[in-house]
């Protein structure tokens, strides 16, 4: 009887101290140590998150801040023949400011953003409104219709509007000239800027279009019949509802086209093989910087010109933003 009593202490003693074990385990937070309920909370609300991102902020840094910071490094120095390597400080920022060649291309993209984008993003809106309506059917059909442009690569739309521009063999210059009219002045100089808005437009308007139409479809139905009860019309509903709620959809889309326009490079690029005589190599501050930087080797000062090209970006895009939001507060 002896040694069962033993044992059954000991077996009694054993669960005792599981159940205490236990119950520290499974103690209220409350119950713990400040510092230990410091640590499992900045475990869980810093650590952890910042374990998830890790992969995409290596490489994050890996390709885009490395690169970066070695251009703006590379930007403050020049190649000599005598001398090699030289740093110049803020030289070649400076020269770029009075680099005629970069104002020129900054003045063409200029218009574009001041005549393109507005129209642009104007036939954008119209066919959101457009299909959100209840008077279009088939909506499916027309909105992969409008966004296929965007879907084909940008090289092969200027390809494509390239031959589409030709005085010779484009079907425009073909039609005109079984009318025995004057072929379509397209790759004019004067028509040139024109011809590039129309491609950009015509690529881009279903992308612009999809956003706005997706904004659209977030505002609740019951706006639009209360207004119906109230006699509004369908003009009045899109003018007085629909325009006022997709509003920052509608600047988003706006800050995407400046930043884009203003880095306009894959158009110009490719239509500099069919009308180089109007393309210059500084058509646009993307292109001068290409050039600078991979025909003629002056890596250095086309780093400069980038870095210049993106404070215009930022300014622009700043401006935009600061002018929509505080007519917003009114």
């Amino acid at each position: 009887m002896i040694p069962s009593q033993d044992m059954a202490k000991h077996s009694q003693a054993e669960a005792r101290q599981q159940a205490i074990e236990i119950q520290e385990l499974a103690a209220p937070a409350s119950r713990l140590p400040s510092a230990l309920r410091f640590w499992r909370g900045w475990r869980r609300q810093v650590v952890i998150p910042y374990l998830f991102l890790l992969p995409f902020l290596l490489l994050f840094s890996f390709f885009l801040l490395v690169p970066l910071l070695y251009a703006l490094w590379t930007s403050f120095f020049v190649e000599r023949l005598i001398g090699g390597m030289t740093f110049v400080g803020w030289q070649n920022y400076q020269e770029v400011l009075r680099d005629g060649n970069f104002w020129e291309g900054v003045r063409n993209v200029l218009l574009l953003l001041f005549t393109q984008v507005p129209l642009m993003l104007g036939l954008s809106l119209l066919l959101a409104l457009l299909l959100d309506s209840q008077i279009v059917r088939l909506k499916t059909i027309f909105r992969l219709g409008y966004f296929l442009p965007y879907a084909i690569p940008s090289v092969i739309g200027a390809l494509l509007w390239g031959y589409l521009y030709s005085a010779h063999i484009g079907p425009f210059a073909q039609l005109a000239e079984l009318l025995h009219w004057p072929p379509p002045p397209f790759l004019s100089a004067a028509g040139l800027l024109p011809s590039i808005a129309n491609i950009l437009t015509w690529q881009w308007t279903g992308y612009n279009m999809v956003i706005l139409y997706a904004a659209l479809q977030a505002i609740p139905p019951e706006l639009y019949d209360a207004a119906r009860v109230d006699g509004a019309s369908g003009w009045e509903i899109a003018r007085r509802i629909k325009i006022p709620l997709i509003a920052p959809a509608l600047v988003l889309t706006v800050v995407f086209s400046i930043i884009g326009t203003l880095q306009l490079f894959n158009e110009p690029q490719i239509m500099t093989a069919i009308v180089p005589n109007l393309i210059q190599d500084h058509y646009t501050p993307n292109l001068y910087a290409y050039n600078l930087a991979f025909t003629n080797q002056q890596y250095n000062y086309a780093a400069a010109v980038s870095f210049v090209l993106g404070a215009v970006v930022f300014v622009f895009s700043y401006v935009f933003m600061l002018v929509t939001y505080r007519r917003g507060q009114r």
